[in-house]
């Protein structure tokens, strides 16, 4: 299973550990704050900061909390952090590729934390656009093979439009294109399907297969760099085999 999905599923197990640092408030917050700065403080007319909302309610975060970091974006709070979005790009162990997009108030700050978490883990920032071409923006919506048939996913597909259907050992995923992704996830909830994600997200188009070792170190700079507040997303292209990545998330 490729490092996209893969490590989805990870974070999804280590959800309730994330929730008690306060890292996954912390993040949304800062992309509710960003998304309202760039388009407004509407979500009805800023599909990203309705994004933003959306994964706010689903992480249960309090309606206060939400209209408090929609007025920082505006300008409606006074004395607010003012963020800015970046994209690191580099190589972790193996010669994965990696993706970090991050959301800070202090770019010196965050490229010297995520320098130091890259090189002492065996890996290394690299210049903009070292793999970024590896890398295609789609939306993507993932189900537990327990709570979706293969035959009412297909037909999701087919009448959604969505471009294409994965099937992996437990889980199916949905692709669609960014711009389709809302009516996609409409049309799920209409069929009232469960799924275990949904999200746009950064898919790698070409992986590098890792054995257990280099499986073991990749997984510990993905923590690593996930734990960091600035970080966002991050995105990689490795491929562990389901029993290695088994033995490593025990």
């Amino acid at each position: 299973m490729s490092g996209h999905s893969k490590w989805s599923t990870i974070k999804r197990k280590k959800g309730a550990i994330d929730a008690k640092r306060g890292k996954i408030f912390t993040k949304i917050i800062k992309e509710i704050t960003l998304a309202a700065r760039l388009g407004g403080g509407d979500p009805d007319a800023n599909a990203r900061l309705r994004q933003a909302v959306l994964a706010a309610k689903a992480e249960n975060m309090p309606k206060d909390n939400i209209e408090k970091a929609i007025k920082k974006g505006t300008g409606a709070l006074e004395g607010a952090a003012v963020f800015e979005e970046t994209v690191y790009e580099g190589y972790g162990p193996g010669g994965v590729a990696l993706m970090v997009e991050v959301v800070t108030d202090n770019k010196n700050r965050t490229v010297s934390e995520i320098r130091h978490i890259l090189s002492k883990h065996g890996g290394n920032l690299g210049e903009n656009g070292c793999v970024s071409w590896m890398f295609e923006k789609k939306g993507s919506i993932v189900f537990d093979k327990e709570d979706a048939t293969e035959d009412a996913l297909m037909e999701l597909v087919l009448e959604s439009g969505a471009e294409d259907m994965i099937e992996q050992e437990s889980e199916y995923e949905v692709i669609t294109d960014p711009a389709s992704f809302e009516t996609l996830k409409a049309a799920v909830d209409a069929a009232g399907l469960k799924y275990a994600l949904a999200e746009i997200s950064m898919i790698p188009q070409t992986t590098v297969q890792l054995d257990e070792p280099k499986a073991a170190q990749v997984l510990k700079v993905m923590e690593k760099l996930e734990d960091n507040d600035d970080v966002q997303h991050v995105y990689a292209n490795f491929d562990i085999p389901d029993e290695i990545m088994e033995r490593l998330s025990q």
